[in-house]
């Protein structure tokens, strides 16, 4: 179901739920990669993730960054970009308001969902798949003790190109964050969508 979303800061962007054939039991919130190397929310990771995850009876909200695909404006450096994840993350808590609430997202998706968490002192439960630890500038992931408590998992394939499974699992470890490493998978996890997803469902369920 495609939908609209306004930011705070007058742009409106590109969105899509992702709904279950019966009443969902959690809104999640899934954030594309980096707007300059052509990430979308229609890039088949994230493709593959909301659409298993809907079959497993969630509701997924994938959006695109401003200056992406339809949505209006354009690249910010990353500061703007938190505000697209604020605006999506109100979207999807008024469209389920007696739902719990989750984040995930790939790549530049995962760092900026982190920063918007951090931002807003957020708790909801997070995924973040592959983040790269330092892209430029301020635009580190926040230090582990920065973040607010909260139920978090990071993936990341041995073959990643971005990030070593050393330096990511030693942040995980900081955060006090779940980690998994998928063998045989680099950043882009291709023809992988299912076990990401399975993964994500695993950490969002109430056993997980």
């Amino acid at each position: 179901m495609h939908v609209t979303i306004p930011t705070g800061d007058g742009l409106d962007l590109e969105a899509v739920w992702d709904l279950p054939a019966a009443p969902p039991g959690m809104a999640v919130v899934l954030c594309h990669p980096h707007p300059l190397m052509r990430g979308s929310m229609d890039a088949p990771l994230i493709r593959g993730i909301a659409a298993t995850m809907a079959g497993a009876g969630f509701a997924v909200l994938r959006f695109n960054f401003r200056g992406v695909g339809r949505s209006e404006g354009g690249w910010s450096g990353g500061t703007g970009e938190i505000e697209d994840v604020a605006a999506a993350v109100s979207t999807a808590d008024a469209a389920h308001p007696d739902l719990p609430g989750a984040i995930a997202g790939w790549s530049f998706g995962a760092h900026t969902a982190l920063r918007w968490q951090v931002r807003a002192g957020d708790t909801r439960p997070y995924a973040g798949i592959a983040p790269p630890i330092s892209l430029t500038g301020d635009s580190d992931l926040p230090l582990p003790v920065a973040l607010p408590p909260a139920d978090r998992l990071f993936v990341i394939g041995d073959r990643d190109q971005f990030t070593t499974v050393a330096d990511l699992e030693g942040y995980a470890a900081e955060a006090g964050a779940r980690f998994e490493v998928m063998a045989g998978s680099d950043h882009f996890f291709a023809f992988r969508e299912r076990q990401v997803a399975d993964l994500l469902i695993g950490h969002f369920s109430p056993t997980g």
